[in-house]
C-alpha cells in the first residue's frame, strides 16, 4: 500500500500549513467562547444571588457595595479559572480534569471571599455567597458539558479532528487506528502511518496509508498535512531518536504524543520524579480500598434505593407488559453471576426472551456475532418483541438496582460475568473480579455489544485500575446519552 492509496475511513489530504491554521483557528474560538461562557455564568450567578438575597429592599448605600461586588464576581471567577488552568487545551475536550478544575475554582473563590471579608472586617452576607458560588459552579459545569458535547458531535462527523500520523509497528498501529476510528470523542483522526524499515509486504486490512519509515516522519507530516504525531511503544525509537524527532516537529508546531507502555494506567496514577537528571515515572497502586471506596458503597446503595422509589411506577408497567405480551414465564429473570472476589450471586433482570431460551442456546451457538465467551446475536430469535424494545433502551437492566441495594453490585463497575465466562479467563482477566460488577460501566458507554470480547475486557480492566469517584459520575452521565442513542444495544 502506498501513500497515494486512500481509504474512506481516514481523513483527506491537506497542506501542513492549512491543517495547522485550521486547528489553531477552531481551538482559539473554542477557548474564547469558554471565556465568554465563564463571564456570563459569573455575572448571572452573582446577579441572581443579589436579587434572591436582597430583592428590592435594602439601603441604597448598602446596595451600591453589593452591586460593585456583583460586577467583580465574574472577573474574579475568570481569574480563579485561569489560575486553576481550567481553559488550557490539555485539560479541555476530553476527560474529567476540566470539570475538576472548575469545581476547585469555585472552592478557591469562596475561600477568597471569606478571607477578604474576615481580613477587612467586611460584613459580607452569607446568603449572597451561598447562592452565588454553588450556582456559578453548577451552571458553568453544565454549560461546559453541553459545549463539549457539541464539539464531540463535530468530531463524530469527522470535523475539527486532529490530523494524526501514527508511528510504530504494524500490529500496534492497526490496533490504535481501530480504536481511534471507533472512539472519535478523543478528536484524533488518523491520516497515515510510519512503519519500521523492512516491514512485511502484506499489510493489515484497514491500515491507514503508509508514508514511509521511522526516518521519514517529518516528511510524512508535510506530505499528509498532519498536525499531530503519535509515537507508539517500539524499541527502535529510544530517547535520543525521540528527542531528535521532537526538534524536527517543533519548527512547524506539530504536536508530539508518546503512547506509554503502561497500558490503561491513568495520568493521575503516574508522577515524574527526576533522579540525577533522569526522569523516573512513578506508578501509584490503584485505589481498591479506603475511605473513597466506602463513599462509593454508600453512594451506590443510597442512589439505587432512590432510583428504585422513583422508578417504581415504570417497573410496574414493564412487568405488566411482559406478562401480557412477553409469552409464558415470569416477569423477572434470575441468573447466577460472578461478583467481587469470585463470589456468586443472583442477578435480577426483566425477562426479554422466551421461556425456552436456555434450551435453544446450543442450536444458535455457531451464530454468535461476537468473539470470546460472550454470546450475542443481533437478530436473536429467542428475544420477544417486548424484550427487544426493553433491550433497546436498557430497561431490562432496571431490576439490578435491587442487586445494588443488596450490595452484590455497584452502580458503576465491570460487566457481571457468567461462571462459564470466568472459567475461560486467563490469569490477567481475573483482575476485574477484585471490584463489584456494575449496572453500567466503561464498556456500556463505549459501544456495548459492538465491542469485541478483547475490547470489553480491556475497558473493564481500565476501570478497575483507574477507578475514581469522578470517573463514576462521568460514566453515569455518559450512560444516559448511550441509552438514548441505543448505541450497541441488541
Amino acid at each position: 500500500m502506498s501513500a497515494l492509496d486512500t481509504d474512506n475511513s481516514f481523513l483527506p489530504l491537506h497542506s501542513n500549513n492549512e491543517a495547522g491554521r485550521t486547528r489553531a483557528g477552531w481551538q482559539n474560538r473554542y477557548a474564547l467562547t469558554l471565556y465568554l461562557i465563564d463571564f456570563l455564568v459569573g455575572l448571572c450567578a452573582s446577579t441572581l444571588a443579589l436579587i434572591l438575597r436582597f430583592g428590592s429592599t435594602g439601603r441604597e448605600s448598602y446596595m451600591r457595595g453589593y452591586l460593585a461586588l456583583t460586577l467583580l464576581v465574574p472577573v474574579a471567577w475568570i481569574a480563579c479559572l485561569a489560575i486553576n488552568r481550567a481553559n488550557e487545551p490539555r485539560h479541555l475536550f476530553v476527560g474529567t480534569d476540566e470539570y475538576a478544575r472548575v469545581f476547585r475554582s469555585g472552592l478557591a473563590l469562596t475561600a477568597g471571599l471569606a478571607i477578604v471579608s474576615f481580613s477587612f472586617d467586611l460584613r459580607l452576607a452569607r446568603g449572597y455567597v451561598i447562592i452565588a458560588m454553588p450556582l456559578a459552579v453548577v451552571v458553568d459545569l453544565a454549560a461546559r458539558y453541553v459545549f463539549r458535547q457539541s464539539l464531540h458531535r463535530s468530531w463524530a462527523r469527522g470535523q475539527r479532528l486532529h490530523r494524526v500520523i501514527l508511528v510504530g509497528h504494524e500490529r500496534a498501529v492497526a490496533d490504535m487506528a481501530r480504536r481511534l476510528r471507533r472512539e472519535r470523542h478523543h478528536g484524533l483522526g488518523v491520516v497515515g502511518v510510519c512503519l519500521p524499515p523492512g516491514r512485511p509486504g502484506s499489510l493489515s486490512v484497514g491500515l491507514p496509508p503508509v508514508y514511509g519509515t521511522f526516518d521519514g516522519v517529518a516528511s510524512a507530516v508535510n506530505r499528509s498535512g498532519a498536525d499531530t504525531v503519535v509515537v507508539l511503544s517500539c524499541p527502535e525509537i529510544d530517547g535520543t531518536a525521540l528527542r531528535q524527532l521532537a526538534w524536527r516537529l517543533e519548527r512547524d508546531e506539530i504536536d508530539l504524543i508518546v503512547a506509554s507502555t503502561l497500558v490503561d494506567v491513568a495520568g493521575d496514577r503516574t508522577t515524574i520524579r527526576p533522579v540525577d537528571g533522569l526522569p523516573m515515572l512513578h506508578v501509584e497502586h490503584p485505589r481498591l480500598k479506603g475511605s473513597a471506596r466506602f463513599v462509593k458503597a454508600t453512594f451506590d446503595r443510597a442512589g439505587a434505593a432512590a432510583l428504585l422509589v422513583l422508578a417504581a411506577p415504570v417497573l410496574g408497567v414493564i412487568a405488566v407488559l411482559i406478562k401480557a405480551r412477553g409469552g409464558r414465564g415470569p416477569a423477572i429473570f434470575r441468573q447466577e453471576r460472578v461478583g467481587k472476589n469470585g463470589r456468586p450471586f443472583t442477578l435480577y433482570k426483566f425477562r426479554t426472551m422466551h421461556a425456552d431460551a436456555e434450551a435453544r442456546l446450543t442450536e444458535l451457538r455457531n451464530l454468535n456475532d461476537t468473539d470470546g465467551a460472550l454470546f450475542k446475536m443481533r437478530r436473536d430469535p429467542r428475544v420477544t418483541p417486548v424484550g427487544r424494545w426493553l433491550r433497546r433502551f436498557s430497561l431490562d437492566e432496571l431490576p439490578q438496582l435491587v442487586n445494588v441495594v443488596k450490595g452484590d453490585m455497584s452502580l458503576v463497575g465491570p460487566r457481571p460475568p457468567l461462571a462459564g465466562e470466568v472459567a475461560m479467563y486467563p490469569a490477567d482477566m481475573r483482575r476485574r473480579l477484585v471490584v463489584k460488577p456494575g449496572l453500567t460501566g466503561l464498556w456500556q458507554v463505549s459501544g456495548r455489544s459492538n465491542l469485541t470480547w478483547e475490547e470489553s475486557i480491556r475497558l473493564d480492566l481500565t476501570y478497575v485500575e483507574n477507578w475514581s469517584l469522578a470517573m463514576d459520575l462521568a460514566i453515569l452521565a455518559r450512560t444516559v446519552s448511550a441509552v438514548l442513542r441505543s448505541s450497541g444495544a441488541y
